[in-house]
Parts: C-alpha cells; sequence; structure tokens
C-alpha cells in the first residue's frame, strides 16, 4: 500500500472519533508504530485536526468530511470498469448515459488515470 492510500485509510479510521493507539493503527494499516508516528505528525502538520501523543492515541478532534469524489484506487478502477461495459455495449438503453458519466468522471477524477476514455 503506496502511502497516499495509507494515509487516506488511517483518516478513515479516525473518523469514528475514538481514541487509537500507533500500535492498534500499525497492526491494521501493516506498517510498524514507528510508521503510524511519522504519519501522524505529517497529519497534523497538514492542517488535519489529529492530536494525540506516542503512547497515549490518537483522535480527530474535529469531525473531518472528505469530498465525496475522494475514491481509492481501487474504487476508481471498480467504476471506469463498470461505466465502460455499459458505455460499450451497443444493445444497453444507457449507453449514451453511461459514455457521458464515463467522460465526466474521468474529467472530475484525472487522479484515477483513466486517460482516454
Amino acid at each position: 500500500m503506496n502511502r497516499d492510500q495509507r494515509l487516506y485509510d488511517l483518516v478513515q479510521v479516525l473518523r469514528d472519533g475514538r481514541l487509537h493507539t500507533a500500535a492498534e493503527l500499525a497492526q491494521v494499516m501493516g506498517v510498524s508504530t514507528r510508521t503510524i508516528w511519522r504519519d501522524m505528525a505529517m497529519m497534523a502538520a497538514t492542517g488535519i485536526p489529529v492530536e494525540g501523543e506516542r503512547g497515549l492515541g490518537y483522535i480527530l478532534r474535529t469531525p473531518l468530511v472528505l469530498p465525496p469524489t475522494t475514491l481509492t484506487p481501487d474504487e476508481a478502477a471498480v467504476l471506469g470498469e463498470a461505466l465502460r461495459a455499459f458505455a460499450d455495449d451497443p444493445a444497453h438503453p444507457r449507453q449514451r448515459a453511461a459514455r457521458n458519466l464515463l467522460y465526466k468522471i474521468a474529467t472530475l477524477l484525472p487522479q484515477a488515470g483513466w486517460g482516454e476514455v
């Protein structure tokens, strides 16, 4: 798992409002506690409202709402595959709608790497 994906996943875990130890987070993410310490320091430095310290745990002090277009790479891939299946089927009654939606989402989510749609 790359760092961006891990940070996204960490935020998702912390959104439950509970205190989480670095050891617990490390086990969930499959990394060392030292990596979690660095990730938490980086998130706090970039303005994510995470609070805590080594030995106690980490928590999000204010609710964090992520934009609805924030998708994991796997989610973006599944969305692209599903839309392409409909867009490539001339017999499907919603082929045109699927094709239009595919173009719109590719424009909104360039990080998904869909390239030419």
